[in-house]
């Protein structure tokens, strides 16, 4: 099963500051880095990779923790989130830090990038790597973030609630590439816990009008049926029909892309 969910797309190596991942590549056109979310690079996430691909664009997916291919399932998720939170690859408490795996995604995307061509890549974050999209765009080379259900750092406290993942000299450098004319698309639910809205509020407050929210209605008898529990915009709780806000979402998703990558 794993094999077939992963049919189509070619493994490779990247190793960068000692460390080697394996990353899977498919498409053809622009770069768009694919970051999955946790427990790992499961068939939901390979299921958004194809509708990119589809779109016109090249994608990676790298292989941040867990099994490539392998289903959802609690104990997975369990697991997986131990191990990565104890990693110092990943801020997941500290506010005002950047988390070091973005480093290596940066090194990828400049890959990428000579590998495909075009003016820029684009990247989409998920929840736990929701923010990683954003400290990306250190390097100029990143025209289209899109954070997907950002959950670091872990929303306890209210200033990790409204904390961003990012260090003062990084949020400098993104607010440099906004006033520029960078644009930065946020995805989240109303009702997720682990995304609070006062992340968003962050967001807006430091980017101003590049940075476009788009927030999920799931409160309790919400037009759509969305549960509150609600959490993956793009994977698990994204509904393929037209009207749903999520299909919606997505669309949005590949404007961006096409807006910035295309031209």
């Amino acid at each position: 099963m794993t094999e077939d969910v992963l049919a189509g797309f070619t493994k490779t190596s990247f190793s960068h500051g000692g460390t080697a991942r394996d990353v899977y590549r498919a498409g053809t056109g622009p770069a768009v880095i694919v970051i999955h979310e946790i427990p790992g690079l499961h068939p939901g996430v390979l299921t958004f990779a194809q509708r990119v691909i589809e779109a016109g664009f090249t994608t990676y997916l790298p292989v941040l923790f867990g099994t490539a291919g392998r289903p959802v399932s609690g104990g997975y998720v369990a697991s997986t989130l131990a191990r990565a939170c104890v990693s110092r690859e990943f801020t997941t408490l500290a506010t005002g830090r950047t988390s070091p795996i973005t480093g290596w995604l940066r090194a990828l995307a400049a890959k990428a990038h000579g590998e495909c061509g075009g003016p820029g890549v684009g990247a989409v974050g998920m929840c736990f790597t929701g923010g990683f999209a954003l400290a990306m765009m250190v390097d100029e080379r990143m025209l289209a973030p899109v954070l997907s259900q950002p959950s670091l750092p872990f929303a306890i406290t209210a200033k990790e609630r409204a904390a961003v993942g990012l260090s003062p000299a990084d949020l400098d450098r993104v607010k440099e590439r906004v006033a520029a004319g960078a644009c930065v698309l946020g995805l989240r639910f109303t009702n997720d816990r682990a995304v609070p809205a006062e992340r968003f509020a962050t967001l807006r407050r430091e980017l101003g009008d590049g940075f476009v929210a788009v927030e999920i209605d799931s409160s309790p008898g919400n037009a759509h049926g969305i549960p509150s529990n609600a959490h993956a915009v793009l994977t698990e709780h994204f509904v393929d029909q037209p009207g749903h806000p999520t299909r919606d979402a997505l669309q949005q998703v590949l404007t961006l892309f096409r807006t910035r990558l295309l031209a």
